[in-house]
């Protein structure tokens, strides 16, 4: 039989009880505004009931809080996290993207290429009419010049790009880090208040707000279980491990955390690129992160592309031959020298292993580019020279990147500038100046190794085409012209007298059938990508206008799926305060009714105790 006072007993568990759940309605409340609060809710569950000796066998004995948990749903977690992923990918590939459209612009307050292009024409179609006047050949030099310039500027323009973008990556490198690092302290902290039969509530949401700023970063998945005895695999014992992956990598396992650093590249994986551009590795194992693959994602992946998307057209090809030091490379996917975009030193990607060249010779024949021999500092061992020999093994000079960053652009500039000063020369070499001396080259590169810069070899004929022959990295063909050095010759640029303008002086000097070859390369000629010189922004500026309105559209439709996924989630785990309003007054009048039973049991015990047999 029960105690006489049972029915205070039971009274009082509810008083606690809706005591309890009125004090986790009014923390729901207090935290309406905080940042990746998740609502919490008392969960009330029955007492064991207790045996009676009387025929209805057993009584219950009133009501207790068995836990507080967190109102939260892992799988709208996980979308969301796929959905932040995506949108701060494309939300930081638009960024960029808008920014090398300005670059592009051609309009009345900055003049772009085309305005520049088409004034040096009209200059030029000027001497044609005043062939010996010097005031109007200087015109036209000096306005070649300002192509020249407007070149310059451009790749200076996408090099600043480069590094920034270069900066941020480390930048969010060093903020994965610190992400990491506190995640893992705290599921430390987690485990020593859960396992002494506690509830980390407010821990758990400061881990989710990190793994939240984490999925904006890059690709994350987690996964946590509980910590069981290995040998016997029923026995829970207490705990659970947390686990964090980035990419499909492991960075958190419980209470240890990986890192990863960013090392400064000893070679150019494209000709133009700037210098100290880092790779990402994991710290502790010295292997590649892998920032840019299909299975990666977030910012970090668009600062990757932006920075070393070429288009996936650097040069590939298969092993003609290879030997310790040197490997020939044929069947290749590019048919010009001028195609080329990789430096003179550089790294190769043979069988999935990585080789450093120190420089390169290219065989042209039958006006083609036959093979590429690369001149090796990484040894091959002799297994691999025998695999590359009989596999016909692929190669890959740097890394190919399908995307429309910063080394497409600059090499796309400087294709079309290549083909362009290669066929302008070639004209211009034809002719005499003023004095009926031979031309040289209009168009010539400045290196830093050569301040005074030099003039193309006249093996480079009409439309960029190389005679067959060998041509090394060192020598002065149109390869070493880069929209970053290309420059008028500087004899033109100091005596406009230098620049021819007729094949000979029989008839006098009036004759101008150079410039008349020449005005054809501005609408007559189809030289690069089958359109027109004149066409070159245009082309250039579509890629750029369509990657952009791509990225917008990509980036329009995830930041719009995860804002709704975030209220789907927000509508479980966010704090509604019409709700909790609607809870409170459930809990205080839960509350008031146990406060009643309370009241009644004692009148009725004080009838039983003092006024029963009197």
């Amino acid at each position: 039989m029960p105690s006489t006072f049972f029915g205070l007993n039971i009274g009082a568990s509810g008083l606690s009880a809706f005591q309890t759940s009125v004090t986790t309605t009014a923390n729901n409340v207090a935290n309406t505004k905080t940042k990746g609060y998740t609502r919490q809710t008392a969960t009330l569950q029955s007492t064991d009931a207790i045996r009676v000796a009387a025929k209805y066998g057993s009584v219950g004995t009133g009501v207790e809080v068995t836990s507080i948990l967190q109102e939260r749903n892992l799988f709208y977690d996980m979308k969301f996290w796929e959905a932040n992923e995506k949108q701060g990918m494309y939300e930081k590939k638009l960024y960029y993207a808008e920014q090398v459209q300005t670059l592009l612009k051609d309009d009345k307050v900055l003049s772009g290429f085309a305005t520049i292009f088409n004034q040096m024409f009209n200059n030029l179609d000027d001497i044609s009419k005043s062939n010996a006047d010097r005031t109007v050949r200087n015109a036209f030099i000096n306005q070649a010049q300002s192509l020249c310039t407007y070149f310059n500027n451009f790749s200076s323009s996408l090099r600043s790009i480069q590094d920034d973008c270069n900066e941020e990556i480390k930048a969010y490198v060093e903020n994965i880090n610190v992400i990491s690092q506190k995640i893992s302290i705290l599921n430390k902290e987690i485990n020593q208040i859960e396992m002494n039969n506690g509830r980390a509530n407010e821990l758990r949401d400061e881990r989710a707000v990190l793994v939240d700023e984490l999925s904006a970063i890059c690709n994350v998945t987690t996964k946590e279980y509980k910590i069981l005895n290995t040998n016997d695999p029923d026995n829970y014992l207490g705990g659970t491990n947390y686990e964090v992956r980035i990419n499909g990598q492991l960075l958190v396992d419980g209470n240890d955390y990986r890192t990863l650093e960013c090392v400064s590249r000893k070679a150019r994986l494209n000709q133009l690129d700037a210098d100290g551009l880092y790779d990402i590795i994991w710290e502790d194992t010295q292997t590649d992160f892998a920032a840019a693959t299909l299975n990666a994602g977030g910012m970090l992946k668009a600062l990757v592309l932006e920075r070393d998307g070429n288009n996936n057209e650097n040069l590939k090809g298969t092993i003609r031959e290879a030997a310790t030091d040197y490997v020939v490379v044929d069947n290749l996917n590019l048919d010009s020298i001028n195609a080329f975009s990789h430096d003179k030193v550089g790294v190769l990607y043979i069988n999935n292993k990585k080789y450093n060249y120190t420089g390169w010779e290219a065989e042209v024949k039958d006006g083609k580019l036959d093979n590429v021999k690369f001149n090796l500092s990484t040894e091959i061992s002799a297994n691999d020279i025998t695999k590359m020999n009989t596999n016909n093994s692929r190669v890959e000079c740097g890394v190919g990147i399908s995307n429309f960053g910063i080394p497409y652009y600059q090499k796309q500039a400087t294709e079309f500038m290549r083909a362009f000063c290669s066929m302008f020369n070639a004209i211009e070499l034809k002719g005499v100046d003023l004095e009926g001396k031979p031309m040289t080259t209009f168009f010539t590169a400045n290196l830093p190794e050569d301040p005074n810069s030099f003039c193309m070899s006249e093996k480079v004929s009409d439309r960029a085409v190389y005679e067959d022959g060998i041509y090394t990295s060192e020598q002065a063909t149109y390869y070493n012209m880069t929209i970053d050095n290309v420059k008028i010759n500087n004899e033109c640029l100091k005596n406009p007298v230098r620049f021819a303008t007729a094949y000979d002086l029989v008839n006098g000097i009036d004759r101008n059938e150079v410039v008349v070859e020449l005005k054809k390369l501005q609408s007559d000629i189809h030289f690069f990508r089958g359109e027109k010189a004149s066409s070159f922004l245009e082309t250039i500026l579509s890629d750029a206008a369509i990657d952009a309105q791509r990225t917008t559209v990509f980036n329009k439709n995830y930041s719009n799926l995860a804002t709704s996924i975030d209220r789907q989630r927000e509508s479980i785990s966010g704090v509604d305060r019409d709700e909790e309003a609607m809870n409170l007054i459930k809990f205080q009048n839960a509350y008031n009714l146990s406060s009643k039973i309370i009241s009644v049991m004692a009148q009725m015990y004080d009838k039983l105790i003092n006024e029963t047999g009197v």
